[in-house]
């Protein structure tokens, strides 16, 4: 385990998330993962309760290179980047060749039904008990308990939630013990996959640059999460280096 700005991340590769991950689906319990980048540490910082939220996950993960970099430097030598969209395909993958019934909460209808068609076409034996593109606003305790009831009747045993950080993270965390399923809070992973949203070519995420490409295509939306979050990291990744982080 390894602290980076007070998060705390775990040691894992794409196999071995995957395994622990339909371990837990195959004995029926109710657990969920943050895959964690920037972004989600700065939010962290900023909200006590958020940073609990996270460090009370069964899992997470470091999605952004600059977090494997930090895990290398605190001596994860090892430590790969386990990205968000790439891990959807290894538990897909998996959960197909099992028949483990999986589920899909989130995105816009549009970016569902594309998402789905999509991940059928690429595992032909998937099997996929639940979708559901929720509204914007918030659910009265009624109408939540309601999405419960479906998610747990359809048999669904992994649930991938794009709802966008913190908002998916609160909503993983709120919903263990009731979400009879394992809960992956995977960002924007369903526009990637659906097409919706181009993603960073792969030597500007291996450089650690994905947040200026999706900045360039998103200027509007991203701007202050990039542009206020980053240079607060930098400075408090180095604090943490020095061990000067409290």
């Amino acid at each position: 385990m390894t602290s980076v700005i007070g998060v705390k991340m775990e040691r894992v590769d794409y196999c071995s998330a995957t395994k622990r991950i339909v371990e837990w689906a195959r004995q029926f319990e109710s657990r969920y993962i943050c895959i964690a980048n920037v972004h989600m540490l700065m939010e962290a910082y900023d909200s006590p309760g958020f940073a609990d939220v996270i460090n009370h996950a069964d899992l997470v993960t470091p999605d952004g290179m600059p977090l494997v970099w930090m895990m290398r430097w605190k001596g994860e030598k090892q430590q790969e980047r386990v990205y968000g969209p790439s891990l959807i395909l290894y538990v897909l993958e998996s959960a197909a060749q099992e028949n483990i019934p999986v589920g899909f909460y989130g995105g816009t209808p549009e970016v569902l039904a594309t998402l789905i068609k999509q991940m059928q076409t690429r595992f032909a034996k998937m099997n996929v008990a639940f979708a559901l593109s929720p509204p914007f606003q918030a659910m009265n305790a009624a109408e939540d308990a309601e999405v419960v009831e479906q998610i747990n009747q359809s048999g669904t045993r992994i649930l991938f939630v794009g709802l966008g950080c913190p908002k998916q993270e609160r909503w993983m965390a709120a919903h263990r013990g009731r979400v009879n399923a394992v809960m992956l809070g995977v960002g924007a992973a369903f526009d990637f996959h659906a097409g919706f949203k181009p993603q960073a070519p792969v030597w500007m995420q291996n450089m650690g640059l994905e947040w200026l490409f999706r900045l360039a295509t998103e200027p509007r939306r991203l701007w202050r999460r990039y542009l206020y979050h980053n240079p607060r990291f930098v400075f408090l990744a180095a604090a943490d280096l020095l061990g000067m982080y409290k």
